[in-house]
C-alpha cells in the first residue's frame, strides 16, 4: 500500500522513503493521502505568503527610500504602531510577532 499512499501524494515510492509512519505520522494509508493532500495545499500556501513576504519587503523599503529621499524620516513610528495594532487584533500575541517581523524585513534592524 505504500506505493498507492506515494501515488495519491504525488510522490514516488522512493521519494516516500519506504516508511509511510515516518513520512506522514501513520500506516493507515486513507490518512496518509489526506495528510499528504493537505501538506501539498499547505506547501502551496507557504509558496505564496514568502512571494507576498518578499513584495511587501520591497514596497516597505521604496517607501523608505522616498521618504527620505524627499527629506522624511526613515521611520514613522505611528504607521508602525498602526501595523502592529492591526496583526495584534487579528492574531493576538502571535500576530504582534508576525508584525514585527514584517516591518524588520522592511526596514532593516532597529
Amino acid at each position: 500500500m505504500m506505493t498507492d499512499v506515494a501515488e495519491q501524494s504525488g510522490e514516488t515510492a522512493g521519494e516516500a522513503g519506504g516508511d509511510t509512519a515516518a513520512r506522514f505520522g501513520t500506516d493507515e494509508p486513507g490518512a496518509a493521502a489526506r495528510i499528504a493532500a493537505i501538506r501539498e495545499r499547505i506547501d502551496e500556501i507557504d509558496r505564496t505568503l514568502i512571494a507576498l513576504w518578499q513584495e511587501r519587503a520591497e514596497l516597505s523599503r521604496e517607501v523608505g527610500a522616498t521618504r527620505m529621499a524627499s527629506g522624511g524620516t526613515r521611520l514613522v513610528l505611528s504607521r508602525e504602531r498602526e501595523i502592529l495594532e492591526r496583526f495584534r487584533h487579528a492574531l493576538g500575541a502571535d500576530g504582534t510577532q508576525l508584525a514585527l517581523l514584517l516591518l524588520r524585513a522592511g526596514r532593516g534592524p532597529l
